[in-house]
């Protein structure tokens, strides 16, 4: 089946490494630690007491009083993601468009802060229900798609995809399906989360999920290092503007990249852990290749899930040995969230913004805070250790997994 070509015109960020586009891509290339104990609540009783928080941010700057009421933090990081995007798209909304122009946004856990704080002002009182009117707006995790629908003027495809770590990464890929099925000629894609509150972390922490290192938070996150004992949270968004690739050529808008395939499958294996062998991220990551019509030897960097958990990151790599065989030793890997932490339903969009700036710039970003490579993986594997690499690249591929068994793997191709 001959699909219509999807391209990115434009992207926006705000997360833990930076404000804007520039500003993440700039770290990321340094090799930056976005991690700090933690300034949103008390968390000295907690197992874990740091993250990757945004730095320097006031909605003052973005909103007036009157529309931040309507919004939970990660409907404020999503608005402002997208905004970047769309101004660096250029792309005019005209009415006779509107209808071909979409969205499809993603999160894990969406308003959980709201629905935490209005949850813990009704059991501090006298037990007469004083709830806000913007409770359910704020906490529900479709509204952000909706929220901005309504500033653009778009009315295509419209829906909120939630699927734990998986989210974005599932969001951008039936973004890129509406564009190729012919149902919308231009889609904004993203996700965002604002997860560093008192009940996720409390949570995590009960998993045992999270990394415990307090005396030394900005070495924390160290996918497949020997010593890693968990992930470390993140916040933010990334937003992506999909365009049909004749409509962008039409109105002359830069391009970044081609979205040139993608992957989906499940484990079926267990409700947290990943497959042991990796055997669904293979699946994944081989029906992006065959959706894009490239083999392994065409790839040239692998944006890893890579959370620092001991059993995913040595699963993942697994899975690419399996597909990859002796081609793997000539790509170059990294775990982005080594530096802005794991952002949940969000992670896979500012790790698909990586694999745009190693192609746009040519430069492939590091795994940082690795100490000792774990001896289960294999140490001639290129993990782009501590610094930044520079090359040519023309093909990468962003792999993100998520509780239930949900994988999910995008690949960008330079034009």
């Amino acid at each position: 089946m001959n699909f219509r070509r999807v391209v990115v015109t434009g992207i926006g960020t705000i997360n833990p490494l930076g404000n804007n586009v520039l500003e993440y891509f700039d770290a990321l290339e340094k090799g930056v630690s976005a991690a700090a104990p933690i300034t949103y609540f008390d968390a000295h009783n907690f197992k874990t007491r740091f993250a990757c928080e945004i730095k320097n941010y006031d909605w003052a700057h973005y909103f007036d009083r009157k529309e931040v009421r309507k919004y939970d933090r990660f409907a404020q990081y999503a608005m402002v993601a997208v905004a970047e995007a769309m101004q660096d798209s250029g792309l005019e909304v005209i009415e006779s468009e509107a209808d071909r122009m979409g969205v499809i946004w993603s999160t894990g856990i969406g308003g959980l802060t709201s629905f935490f704080e209005e949850v813990m002002d009704y059991s501090a009182g006298d037990g007469t229900p004083r709830f806000s009117p913007f409770f359910v707006p704020r906490m529900i995790p479709d509204l952000p798609a909706g929220y901005i629908s309504i500033k653009y003027g778009l009315k295509g495809p419209n829906y909120c995809v939630s699927s734990a770590c998986a989210s974005s990464n599932h969001g951008m890929i039936s973004a890129l399906d509406q564009i190729r099925c012919g149902r919308a000629d231009v889609m904004i894609a993203g996700g965002s989360e604002a997860c560093i509150n008192i009940p996720t972390v409390g949570g995590f922490n009960s998993m045992m999920a999270l990394s415990t290192r307090n005396d030394d938070p900005a070495t924390a996150s160290r996918p497949f290092d020997k010593n890693r004992d968990g992930f470390v949270l993140g916040e933010g968004a990334a937003a992506i503007i999909l365009e049909e690739y004749e409509h962008a050529k039409a109105r002359g808008a830069k391009i970044y990249c081609e979205f040139a395939g993608a992957g989906m499958s499940a484990d079926a294996h267990h409700m947290t852990a990943p497959h042991p062998e990796g055997l669904g991220a293979v699946k994944s990551m081989k029906d992006a290749l065959d959706d894009a019509g490239l083999s392994t030897s065409d790839i040239d960097y692998i944006n890893v899930h890579g959370t620092s958990t001991p059993l995913g990151d040595v699963a993942e790599i697994k899975a690419i040995e399996h597909l990859f065989g002796e081609d793997i030793y000539g790509v170059n890997i990294s775990a982005t969230k080594s530096m802005t932490g794991h952002l949940l339903g969000a992670a896979a969009a500012i790790e698909a913004l990586a694999c745009i700036c190693a192609i746009e710039r040519g430069v492939v970003p590091p795994t940082i805070n690795v100490e000792e490579v774990d001896p289960a993986i294999d140490s001639k594997l290129n993990l782009t250790l501590g610094k930044a690499q520079y090359r040519q690249v023309r093909t990468a591929l962003s792999n993100t997994f998520g509780f239930g068994g949900h994988n999910s793997t995008v690949l960008f191709r330079k034009l």
